[in-house]
């Protein structure tokens, strides 16, 4: 084999592997397109919206901030008190927030957080709750009293549940 034919082997070579390069980044979703055109990371949900990472929510009397947390991960930073009318939609802390929710957003409690002490109800009306990451997904806790929560319209409707389905600590 000649050197000429050795230099056109490989040219044929190279530009067979780059068409491979290149259809095997267009069958997984990679592009060449320049980062600029790339999403902006991960996205927030609240009550099942989603919003890009810079992005800033208005709900309860608080301003949301969309970030990531140390892993990369989409969550909800508090940026303090706001004066503004909410700009999301705010159901409660109802049911299990994954896919509702990402880590930090905030709701007001409702029936799905009551719990007992002993024999005594405590209404999960009573506190807003924070959604939390958990191994496998997320739940609410109790981030503070609901009286930190602004209402715009009605409060959320207080419990049907009563102490008297409690026993020993447990919710009957």
């Amino acid at each position: 084999m000649t050197a000429t034919t050795r230099t056109r082997s490989l040219r044929a070579l190279l530009l067979t592997a780059a068409v491979a390069i290149t259809a095997g980044a267009a069958m997984t979703g990679l592009s060449a397109a320049p980062a600029a055109a790339a999403p902006a990371g991960p996205y927030c949900l609240w009550a099942g919206d989603a919003f890009p990472q810079g992005a800033s929510v208005h709900a309860g009397g608080w301003d949301f901030g969309c970030r990531t947390d140390l892993f990369g991960a989409a969550r909800w930073n508090t940026e303090g008190a706001s004066g503004r009318a909410d700009t999301v939609g705010n159901p409660g802390s109802f049911g299990n927030p994954v896919g509702r929710f990402s880590p930090g957003a905030r709701q007001p409690g409702t029936s799905y957080n009551d719990y007992c002490v002993g024999n005594q109800l405590i209404e999960g009306t009573e506190d807003v709750y924070e959604a939390v990451p958990t191994t496998g997904g997320l739940f609410w806790r109790a981030a503070g009293p609901i009286s930190q929560w602004r209402f715009r319209g009605a409060a959320p409707e207080p419990t049907w549940r009563s102490s008297s389905l409690c026993r020993d600590g447990e919710l009957l």
